[in-house]
Order: C-alpha cells, then sequence, then structure tokens
C-alpha cells in the first residue's frame, strides 16, 4: 500500500516541474524546452494518481485516458492553425466541464463538507459550469456557428438576477444534508445558463479576452475542487492556471484600455459600433504591382498581420514575400498587436509556424515609434488594432484602446477581402486617409502576386 506522503511528495515534485515548464515558456529561447518540462509534468501526476491509496475504479480511469488521450491526439493533428482559438476555446471549457461534474458526484453522492468546503463546493461548481457553457459559446462564435452577437433586453439585469439566483440555489443545495435531484438539476442548469447569458452578447473585438477570462475561471473551478476532494495536485495546478489566465486578462484588457467589468457588461457589438462617428471620404485602390514596387524600393516595411491573414493561411507568403524584400535590402520586421487574431498569441504562433525569427517579431511597445520613420505599413486583415478613431473620437466603443500607429507611416498598404468593416462592425478611419491604398483579395492570392512582381523587378 502507497502511503499519502509519497503520494503528496510526487505530487509536489510534478507541481514544481509543471511551474518550471511554464516558466520556461516565457523565453523563445526556452519556449520548447518548456512545453517539454511541463508535458512530462502532467503524464507524470497521471501515473502518481494511480499509486494513491485505496485507489477505485482503475479500469475506468484507464479507458477514459485512453479515449480521451486518443481524441485529443487526433483532433490536435488534424486541427488547422485558424481553428487554434476555437480548439483552445474547447477545451478550456471540458477543463471547467470537469470541475463542475466532480462537484455534481460530490452532491449526488450526499457527502458532508463543513461550511467552508461546502461553500468552495458551490463557488466551483458555478465557476466550472459557466466556463464550459461560455466556452462552447465561444467555440460557436470562432467557428462561425454563431455570427451575431446577441444581447437580451435588459441584459445587466438578467446577468445579475440569474447569478443571484445560481448562487443562492448552489449554496442551499451545498449546505443541504440530502439535497434532491430536482434541485441539483435546476442549480446546474441556471449555472450552465449563466455563462451562455454572460458570454453570448460579447462581439469578436473582445473575444480574446473572454478566452483568457474562461480560461481562468476553468483553473478556478479546478483549484476548488482539488480542496474539496482533497487532492494537491488539483489544487496546485488549479491556482496556476486561475492567476496565470487573470494575469493575461488583465494584460489584455489593459492593452485594449478596457475594464474587464466593460468587456462583460458593455461589449462591443454591432450596435455599439454604430455609435462612432461617421468616416467620410473614399477608400482607394492599388494593384499588386503598385504594392511590390512600393516595398521593393521603399528602405523599412512593417507588416502588422491580422485574422485576416490566419484565414487565408498566408502567414508562409508572407514570410517567403519579407525574405524577397530583405535580399533586396529592405528592412522587414512584424507589429503584434497584444489582441490580435482570436486568442492570446495567436500572431506569434502563425509566425512561428512560417519560420519568422523571434528577433522579427515586435509587439507594440517595441515598435510602435518605427512607423513614422517607415516608407511602407503592410496591414494583413487587421481592423481595430490599426483604428485611429481609438485616439480621436470619443462616441467609438474603441475609444482609448492603444493601437499601432500604422496610419503614420508614410505609405499604408492594406490587404483586405472586401469593403465591409471588420469583425466588431466598426468602420476603420485607416482606410480612408489619403496615405493609405487597399489591396483587394485573399491574403494568400495577394501576396502571391505581390511575390511574383517583386522577382519580375530582381530580374
Amino acid at each position: 500500500m502507497t502511503s499519502n506522503w509519497f503520494v503528496n511528495m510526487a505530487y509536489f515534485i510534478v507541481a514544481v516541474v509543471f511551474i518550471l515548464g511554464l516558466k520556461a515558456m516565457a523565453s523563445p529561447v526556452t519556449a520548447k524546452k518548456g512545453i517539454v518540462w511541463a508535458g512530462f509534468a502532467m503524464v507524470g501526476a497521471t501515473v502518481v494518481t494511480f499509486f494513491m491509496p485505496d485507489l477505485k475504479n482503475v479500469d475506468l480511469m484507464i479507458l477514459a485516458i485512453v479515449l480521451g488521450g486518443g481524441v485529443a491526439w487526433y483532433s490536435g493533428k488534424i486541427v488547422k492553425m485558424t481553428d487554434m482559438p476555437q480548439m483552445v476555446a474547447i477545451y478550456n471549457g471540458m477543463g471547467g466541464g470537469a470541475a463542475a461534474g466532480i462537484a455534481a458526484i460530490e452532491l449526488v453522492r450526499g457527502v458532508q463538507h463543513d461550511a467552508v468546503t461546502s461553500t468552495l463546493l458551490a463557488l466551483g461548481a458555478i465557476i466550472g459550469a459557466v466556463a464550459f457553457s461560455g466556452s462552447c459559446v465561444a467555440f460557436a462564435k470562432l467557428q462561425g456557428l454563431m455570427n451575431k452577437a446577441i444581447r437580451l433586453p435588459g441584459q445587466n439585469n438578467v446577468n445579475f438576477f440569474l447569478t443571484l439566483a445560481t448562487v443562492g440555489i448552489g449554496l442551499t443545495v451545498a449546505y443541504s444534508d440530502a439535497p434532491g435531484g430536482f434541485e441539483i438539476f435546476l442549480f446546474f442548469l441556471l449555472a450552465l445558463a449563466l455563462g451562455v447569458v454572460l458570454v453570448m452578447p460579447i462581439g469578436g473585438a473582445d473575444m480574446p479576452v473572454v478566452i483568457s477570462l474562461l480560461n481562468a475561471f476553468t483553473g478556478l473551478a479546478v483549484g476548488f475542487k482539488g480542496f474539496v476532494i482533497g487532492n494537491p495536485l488539483l489544487i496546485v495546478a488549479g491556482i496556476v492556471v486561475g492567476a496565470s489566465g487573470m494575469l493575461l486578462t488583465q494584460l489584455m484588457a489593459k492593452a485594449m484600455n478596457r475594464p474587464i467589468r466593460n468587456i462583460i457588461f458593455s461589449p462591443i457589438t454591432g450596435a455599439a459600433a454604430e455609435g462612432g462617428e461617421a468616416v467620410e471620404g473614399t477608400m482607394r485602390e492599388l494593384s499588386a504591382m503598385d504594392a511590390a514596387a512600393l516595398m521593393r524600393y521603399g528602405q523599412k516595411v512593417i507588416i502588422v498581420p491580422g485574422y485576416g491573414m490566419a484565414v487565408a493561411g498566408a502567414q508562409h507568403k508572407v514570410w517567403e514575400m519579407a525574405q524577397l524584400l530583405e535580399e533586396a535590402g529592405v528592412e522587414v520586421v512584424f507589429a503584434i498587436h497584444p489582441v490580435a487574431g482570436r486568442m492570446p498569441g495567436h500572431m506569434n504562433v502563425l509566425l512561428a509556424e512560417a519560420g519568422v525569427p523571434y528577433d522579427k517579431i515586435f509587439d507594440l511597445e517595441e515598435i510602435n515609434n518605427d512607423f513614422a520613420q517607415a516608407d511602407v505599413a503592410l496591414v494583413i486583415g487587421a481592423n481595430d488594432v490599426v483604428n485611429p478613431v481609438a485616439r480621436t473620437d470619443k462616441s467609438s466603443p474603441i475609444y482609448g484602446m492603444p493601437i499601432l500607429n500604422a496610419d503614420m507611416a508614410q505609405n499604408v498598404i492594406v490587404v483586405k477581402r472586401g469593403k465591409g468593416a471588420g469583425y466588431s462592425g466598426i468602420e476603420n478611419a485607416l482606410f480612408y486617409k489619403d496615405n493609405c491604398r487597399m489591396l483587394y483579395g485573399s491574403a494568400q492570392e495577394a501576396i502571391g502576386q505581390v511575390i511574383q512582381h517583386v522577382k519580375a523587378m530582381e530580374g
């Protein structure tokens, strides 16, 4: 019989290795090593679990690990890089759902707990259920299954009273000596509905922050469940995930200059986007040949990637074009906004996949002052993160959000599929400026044409 002391010590060791792995991921130089460490730590934690005293249902545990691991491995192999945000959202939801499932089992079993543990049981169940259903809604939005933000009449009042009812019933059930099946069912039904109602009105511009926030919710739920069932590893893992997720959420909210409460209770929707001042002027188009000439005979080009590049899968073409320009003596760098794309670090992952060196990728604070010295700012499928109304229009939903100063470059080239507004529905004043020209078409095709013209100029 294995002692609790051995299991707890082993859990402590793998938890330390996991945290060290996360820390290593902070640097591009050690990121791959950190991933390996964290992966080994998770495998180690799974193995250690089988040495717990009085372990039951080992066959079911093995079956769950095989089935879950198989699904994860297969989906990880076939998922496209453009679909990575929704994959992250649904995986995150599964974690919250698992935490809520543990809470449901504890309630059905009628296990008696003290006041603190009962409170954590109820809160963990609520947070886990909200993370699960909210992540499912986020997945539907990112996958294109839900194309519009749905805002209920009196949305904030609905949020308040639904939260109040859910917490009240949850605490009643958790403190009850023998909760009934109907009460438990109603509690989880309300908690799941709360997750749906909270995320439904949130538009695309806020989605990266929401994914990060739901990730923090999952971590908190897992940590609470670890406390309830007395598993130290779940407590450590939940605290790490919850704390890191909340920190990332705060950093991203700061990058948008939008408090988290505004993202949840005053999200950017199509209706909100109509509140800004009307943009005057016309969009002017240029050809792929003219775009190639502007960049080929310039001295510095700053590329601003966005979700349009991801959708087109154009990151490899963009890097091929950048290499051709560098061979011609042009300095080429990439500018990344903290909330570009559909999840935290989305653009960084795409560029790394294409082979772009880390020393050519700069964040907003590092690159913003360089736009004024750039001959060309090439914006590929980005919208809100380069919209100058964030500086000037106080009625705009994105007013005050730090943006990339693409409009300050001598020339701006925007690769865009059409003339419509971006994902958030906010019209971009940059597209109408005198120094801006539009290169219409899929980023994959448009950049491919630019590459051909650059090669022809070399000949």
